[in-house]
């Protein structure tokens, strides 16, 4: 069976720090990128940060950018997403999915397999 695992979420103070991880299982990951987003009450999932599964390229929201680090261990089948100086505005669902990049736009288009997502909330 398929599964997408998203953990490493919790609550934190402003300016703190987590590294989420998305591991897969029961499925080897044949998209050419993964992808992070961020689901609130306000807004269905937006990207956030996304990668080639080589490595090569990768992708920030402008939110992200600077302090975010989207990494990928082709190996171990696991996407990592380091969050440092957090703020508030990162707090929501963090989920991780495969899916087609977008050169034209530089970024991670999401497929249909989804994990079940990582919280994040952030304190002032």
């Amino acid at each position: 069976q398929v599964h997408l695992v998203e953990s490493g979420g919790g609550s934190v103070q402003a300016g703190g720090t987590l590294t989420l991880t998305c591991v897969a299982s029961g499925y080897t990951i044949t998209n050419n990128c993964l992808g992070w987003f961020r689901q609130t009450p306000e807004k269905w999932r937006e990207g956030v940060a996304g990668i080639t599964t080589d490595g090569g390229l990768t992708y920030y929201s402008d939110s992200a950018k600077g302090r975010f680090t989207i990494s990928y261990d082709n190996a171990e089948n696991t996407l990592n997403l380091q969050m440092n100086a957090l703020k508030p505005e990162d707090t929501g669902m963090y989920y991780c999915a495969p899916g087609l990049w977008d050169y034209e736009l530089s970024t991670c288009r999401p497929g249909v397999l989804w994990g079940r997502g990582t919280q994040v909330t952030v304190s002032s």
